[in-house]
């Protein structure tokens, strides 16, 4: 498998490429019975656990199968975006109005406090509505009074609360005091600092001082000894580190990105953590493999198992790119851990595609469909012992009963694999499965 055989597999027909996938995981169907009773079993425990008090519960009640949900994320993400007053305070007024907030006031103090706060701005927008009794005649008057500008600081306020539930800290040094409590729990860390899409050096060399400056910061944190899988490692964007990291622009960024990237391999080698290569846009995969395949290639890093890949199932090119990295693996002698998720761009994939007329999608187009690609991805990790550590990225329960049942029938061991979480998500199923296999915080 060469990396030109993978792109020409990138807009390949999605019906030829499903079925090919429902061969891989056709093993699964015997595995039907115990896999259901136990995805069950923690759905059923979380239920009854309920949902919580903080963001997850708010993003339960206001879920994206809601008119008012999906009004709500595309206000809070375009609010962040909006420089002036005056075009905010328009968005906030065509997306509220005529929407219905009263019935998601519910026991959680977030939701409650929010569907109020919803409620009370969809009223502030709807002139011709007049004014109730009691309580909510009060509210409702106030927030008149106050206006827009007190109901937009609100909602940033809001999205910015959400924010700090999915960003550990605002420096390495927060995230790592912030990590301390999740550690003795027996969580494991994958640090990332946040930033992509450089658009000048001095903000790619930025970028590269932060990511030194990190890994000196969590190598202080690193037990003597400790195993390369079980210490923390950080997860690198190669967007952070060269303003033209694009394939029409290999020959500077194999001159300049890579050194950076060779050096901070260096780095996590000394101070004995793992070094994961994010996954950005689908247009972005081949200049990623070629400066993957150049790092493995490097002498220096001969016989260091901890350069991982992160792939993106809900790419029609998934599996295909698994067995290039098992390929690797073979050629250079080493473990390559590799980070399965099920993608984070869909929608910007979608409308990038259909502006550029391509020929087709370089992503799957249903959710099922990703969910089938995922457990073929996840069956190739196990079938290939020799080639990599697996970390299976999940908040699903489903997906992780199917993971589990194939590396038991596979006969893996405890802590030769590991699941993974975005911090702020799936922490109730995560924390059932450790009993099972480590979980790691990225």
């Amino acid at each position: 498998m060469t990396i030109e055989s993978i792109s020409a597999r990138a807009f390949m027909d999605e019906a030829e490429a499903v079925q090919a996938l429902l061969v891989q995981v056709e093993k699964l169907s015997s595995l039907e019975v115990p896999i259901m009773k136990r995805a069950t079993a923690w759905t059923q425990a979380i239920r009854e656990r309920g949902i919580g008090h903080g963001v997850e519960a708010f993003l339960h009640a206001y879920g994206l199968g809601t008119g008012e949900g999906v009004a709500l994320m595309c206000l809070a993400e375009a609010l962040l975006r909006i420089p002036d007053t005056a075009t905010a305070d328009a968005l906030i007024r065509d997306t509220l109005e005529g929407r219905d907030w009263s019935h998601y006031a519910g026991d959680s103090w977030l939701v409650h406090l929010s569907g109020w706060g919803l409620l009370l701005a969809g009223e502030v927008i709807d002139a011709g509505e007049e004014a109730q009794r009691g309580m909510l005649k009060t509210l409702r008057s106030m927030a008149a009074r106050l206006g827009e500008p007190v109901v937009r600081e609100a909602l940033k306020k809001a999205m910015q609360l959400i924010g700090r539930q999915f960003v550990l800290a605002e420096t390495m040094e927060g995230a790592l005091r912030h990590a301390e409590p999740y550690m003795e729990q027996g969580y494991r860390f994958s640090f990332d600092i946040l930033g992509e899409g450089a658009r000048s050096d001095a903000e790619a060399k930025a970028y590269m001082e932060a990511y030194r400056d990190g890994i000196a910061r969590i190598a202080k944190t690193v037990p003597k000894k400790a195993p390369l899988f079980e210490a923390p490692g950080i997860s690198v964007k190669l967007s952070a580190l060269h303003p033209r990291y694009q394939l029409t622009q290999q020959g500077r960024v194999m001159n300049e990105l890579l050194p950076r990237l060779k050096e901070i391999v260096a780095l996590c080698i000394q101070a004995g953590i793992t070094v994961a290569i994010d996954a950005e846009e689908a247009s972005r995969l081949d200049i990623e493999m070629l400066l993957f395949e150049a790092l493995l290639e490097e002498k220096q890093f001969s016989g260091f198992s901890g350069i991982g890949f992160v792939v993106q199932a809900y790419q029609k090119r998934a599996t295909y790119l698994i067995d290039w990295l098992a390929g690797l693996a073979k050629k250079h002698k080493r473990i390559i851990p590799v980070r399965l998720v099920k993608g984070a761009y869909w929608d910007s994939e979608i409308k990038w595609a259909q502006t550029a007329g391509l020929p087709s999608y370089p992503v799957f187009t249903r959710k099922e469909y990703t969910d089938v690609s995922y457990l073929a991805c996840a069956g190739k990790l196990l079938d290939a012992r020799d080639a990599f550590y697996p970390q299976f990225a999940t908040h699903n329960a489903r997906t992780a009963a199917d993971v589990l049942a194939m590396a038991e029938k596979s006969g893996w061991k405890k802590g030769t694999y590991e699941f993974q979480r975005l911090h702020g998500m799936g922490e109730a199923l995560h924390g059932m499965l450790f009993r099972d296999a480590p979980s790691r915080i990225y």
